[in-house]
């Protein structure tokens, strides 16, 4: 299916701030990046890299005053994304190198505080992609997903306590509890077609029978229609963006997400 990805991201700036931004689709296997713009107002110069997860990051100064920020994207991606019960769990010692790092604690997923609990969980469950599912139901029931929730930036353990988050708070649980099963587990932040109310969005991929898994706590069933931006463990690694100085939080910001009918002139 064929998407049009925007956003706009306004800022009042006091005095030149440092910022890495995070704005711009990545192309992969299941996502093809066929137009794109981004704009800054005012204009001023900007460095692009690619970081360790290879999300692409763009790093400038914004001066004094109203700093805004525009992208748009056309993007052909999957209209349904792939399941597989039964898909096995690898072994630790069988894992890719690549993929070994998804299994430690971090800031949002405190990994080792769950193991007991995911252990719980999944005891019916075959080990892999099954043990997976069967958390994400365990989310979806007990794990209220709140885009009104009060609670702002909470790790896996405050998440579980507080019964309610945004997408990125069930989505640090989830990944916590795949860690806990020794199940590597990601972040992964974009866009999501029909996604009410309409926002950037996260969701996390696991780990099992030798390939990456989405899973998205937020959505009764399994969804296509997603454009991702970026990976990392846990929401400190995907903030859109991030400046530098003193606490800026935007003005406005909006995302929006259209289907086309078809590939894009």
């Amino acid at each position: 299916m064929w998407l049009r990805t925007s956003c706009e991201i306004t800022f009042d700036v006091s005095i030149d701030t440092p910022f890495i931004l995070m704005l711009r689709p990545r192309n992969g296997a299941n996502q093809w990046v066929a137009r794109e713009s981004y704009t800054l107002n005012p204009t001023v110069p900007v460095f692009e890299y690619t970081d360790y997860y290879g999300n692409l990051c763009q790093r400038l100064i914004a001066p004094p005053g109203e700093f805004a920020v525009r992208t748009s994207a056309d993007i052909h991606t999957n209209e349904h994304i792939d399941v597989c019960p039964g898909a096995p769990f690898t072994e630790v010692q069988n894992l890719p190198d690549s993929v070994l790092t998804y299994l430690i604690p971090t800031r949002y997923c405190e990994s080792d505080r769950f193991i007991e609990l995911a252990q719980e969980i999944v005891a019916d469950a075959i080990p892999g992609y099954d043990q997976v599912a069967t958390l994400h139901r365990w989310l979806r029931d007990n794990i209220r997903f709140n885009p009104d929730s009060p609670h702002f930036q909470l790790s896996a353990v405050e998440t579980n306590m507080a019964g309610e988050g945004v997408c990125r708070e069930l989505a640090h649980l989830g990944i916590a509890l795949c860690r806990a099963l020794c199940i590597p587990a990601r972040m992964v932040v974009g866009y999501l077609y029909g996604l009410q109310p309409m926002d950037f969005h996260a969701w996390f991929e696991a780990y099992v029978g030798g390939r990456w898994y989405t899973f998205d706590p937020t959505q009764a069933e399994p969804r296509g229609g997603r454009v991702i931006v970026a990976y990392g463990h846990d929401a400190a690694d995907v903030a859109i963006f991030t400046q530098f100085g003193p606490a800026l939080y935007p003005m406005h910001m909006a995302a929006n997400v259209e289907r086309l009918s078809g590939p894009p002139d």
